[in-house]
Protein backbone atom coordinates (compact mmCIF):
# COMPACT_ATOMS: atom_id res chain seq x y z
CA UNK A 1 0.00 0.00 0.00
CA UNK A 2 1.35 3.27 -0.60
CA UNK A 3 1.79 5.73 2.02
CA UNK A 4 0.00 8.85 0.92
CA UNK A 5 0.93 10.96 4.07
CA UNK A 6 3.86 12.02 2.29
CA UNK A 7 1.44 13.76 -0.37
CA UNK A 8 1.96 17.07 0.82
CA UNK A 9 5.40 16.85 2.45
CA UNK A 10 7.91 19.00 0.46
CA UNK A 11 11.76 20.34 0.68
CA UNK A 12 11.65 23.79 -0.40
CA UNK A 13 15.55 24.32 0.38
CA UNK A 14 18.13 21.97 -0.13
CA UNK A 15 22.04 22.81 -0.32
CA UNK A 16 25.24 22.25 1.42
CA UNK A 17 27.31 24.81 2.91
CA UNK A 18 30.47 25.22 4.80
CA UNK A 19 28.35 25.85 8.39
CA UNK A 20 24.76 26.50 9.07
CA UNK A 21 22.82 26.66 12.59
CA UNK A 22 19.34 26.81 13.54
CA UNK A 23 19.01 29.28 16.36
CA UNK A 24 16.35 29.68 19.00
CA UNK A 25 13.49 31.41 17.07
CA UNK A 26 13.82 28.63 14.41
CA UNK A 27 15.80 30.69 11.52
CA UNK A 28 18.68 29.16 9.70
CA UNK A 29 21.97 31.06 9.52
CA UNK A 30 24.15 29.44 6.66
CA UNK A 31 27.41 30.58 5.57
CA UNK A 32 29.35 29.11 2.60
CA UNK A 33 27.75 27.62 -0.02
CA UNK A 34 28.98 25.41 -2.26
CA UNK A 35 27.58 22.54 -5.27
CA UNK A 36 32.07 21.75 -5.83
CA UNK A 37 34.99 20.50 -4.07
CA UNK A 38 38.47 20.40 -5.87
CA UNK A 39 41.13 18.57 -4.68
CA UNK A 40 44.21 17.06 -5.45
CA UNK A 41 43.96 13.52 -5.07
CA UNK A 42 41.74 10.77 -4.82
CA UNK A 43 40.63 9.18 -2.89
CA UNK A 44 39.80 12.57 -0.58
CA UNK A 45 38.75 12.92 3.03
CA UNK A 46 36.78 16.74 3.35
CA UNK A 47 36.77 18.08 6.74
CA UNK A 48 33.29 19.34 7.38
CA UNK A 49 30.40 20.25 5.31
CA UNK A 50 26.43 20.64 6.53
CA UNK A 51 23.76 19.54 4.58
CA UNK A 52 20.91 21.96 5.13
CA UNK A 53 17.26 20.98 4.50
CA UNK A 54 13.71 22.89 5.68
CA UNK A 55 10.83 20.52 5.24
CA UNK A 56 7.50 22.29 3.76
CA UNK A 57 3.96 20.89 4.84
CA UNK A 58 0.33 21.67 5.21
CA UNK A 59 -1.27 21.29 8.59
CA UNK A 60 -2.89 17.44 7.93
CA UNK A 61 0.84 16.22 7.74
CA UNK A 62 1.53 16.97 11.34
CA UNK A 63 3.13 14.03 12.83
CA UNK A 64 6.24 11.77 12.65
CA UNK A 65 8.20 10.91 9.17
CA UNK A 66 10.85 8.63 8.25
CA UNK A 67 13.61 10.49 6.37
CA UNK A 68 16.76 8.75 4.35
CA UNK A 69 19.61 10.58 3.35
CA UNK A 70 21.86 9.08 1.01
CA UNK A 71 25.09 10.09 -0.65
CA UNK A 72 25.76 8.38 -3.60
CA UNK A 73 28.89 8.45 -5.93
CA UNK A 74 29.34 8.96 -9.57
CA UNK A 75 29.68 5.01 -10.14
CA UNK A 76 26.27 4.81 -7.94
CA UNK A 77 28.00 3.13 -4.86
CA UNK A 78 26.58 4.21 -2.02
CA UNK A 79 29.10 6.65 0.34
CA UNK A 80 26.65 7.49 3.35
CA UNK A 81 23.59 6.48 4.38
CA UNK A 82 21.70 8.34 7.32
CA UNK A 83 18.13 6.65 8.39
CA UNK A 84 16.19 8.63 10.86
CA UNK A 85 12.72 10.55 11.07
CA UNK A 86 11.36 14.22 11.69
CA UNK A 87 8.29 15.39 14.11
CA UNK A 88 6.71 18.40 11.98
CA UNK A 89 4.73 20.71 14.56
CA UNK A 90 2.09 23.03 13.54
CA UNK A 91 3.45 26.72 12.89
CA UNK A 92 2.77 30.22 14.74
CA UNK A 93 -1.16 30.87 15.11
CA UNK A 94 -0.05 33.67 12.40
CA UNK A 95 1.12 31.03 10.11
CA UNK A 96 -1.92 29.55 8.40
CA UNK A 97 -1.11 26.56 9.71
CA UNK A 98 1.70 25.78 7.98
CA UNK A 99 4.60 23.35 8.78
CA UNK A 100 8.25 24.99 8.31
CA UNK A 101 11.05 22.63 9.71
CA UNK A 102 14.70 23.45 8.93
CA UNK A 103 17.28 21.16 9.32
CA UNK A 104 21.12 21.02 9.59
CA UNK A 105 23.04 17.77 9.29
CA UNK A 106 26.42 18.34 9.38
CA UNK A 107 29.05 16.18 8.51
CA UNK A 108 32.89 15.32 8.95
CA UNK A 109 35.46 13.98 7.34
CA UNK A 110 33.40 12.52 4.33
CA UNK A 111 35.94 10.53 2.24
CA UNK A 112 34.45 10.77 -1.67
CA UNK A 113 36.51 7.59 -3.34
CA UNK A 114 36.73 9.15 -6.87
CA UNK A 115 36.48 12.06 -9.28
CA UNK A 116 32.99 13.12 -10.66
CA UNK A 117 28.97 13.94 -10.05
CA UNK A 118 28.07 12.77 -6.19
CA UNK A 119 24.50 13.55 -4.94
CA UNK A 120 22.54 13.44 -1.28
CA UNK A 121 19.29 11.77 -2.23
CA UNK A 122 16.40 12.99 0.29
CA UNK A 123 13.59 10.49 0.74
CA UNK A 124 10.40 11.18 3.22
CA UNK A 125 7.63 8.14 3.65
CA UNK A 126 9.78 6.05 0.98
CA UNK A 127 9.03 8.84 -1.18
CA UNK A 128 12.40 10.40 -3.44
CA UNK A 129 11.82 14.16 -2.71
CA UNK A 130 15.40 16.09 -3.74
CA UNK A 131 18.90 15.52 -4.85
CA UNK A 132 21.64 17.90 -4.16
CA UNK A 133 24.43 17.47 -6.50
CA UNK A 134 27.88 17.96 -5.33
CA UNK A 135 30.76 17.81 -8.18
CA UNK A 136 34.38 16.74 -7.24
CA UNK A 137 37.36 16.17 -9.13
CA UNK A 138 41.01 16.79 -9.14
CA UNK A 139 43.14 19.36 -9.77
CA UNK A 140 46.75 20.96 -8.54
CA UNK A 141 46.18 22.36 -4.99
CA UNK A 142 44.83 21.24 -2.25
CA UNK A 143 41.11 20.30 -1.25
CA UNK A 144 38.75 23.41 -1.23
CA UNK A 145 34.68 24.59 -1.10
Amino acid sequence: MRNLICDDVEIDLALLADAATIDGSGKLNILGIFDRLTTASFPTRHPHLSLVLRFSAGIQEVGRHDVGILLKAPDGNEVVRIDGEINLAPGPSDSGGAVLVPHVLNMDGLVFPLPGQYAFDVRVDGEHLASIPLTVHGSEGSAQA
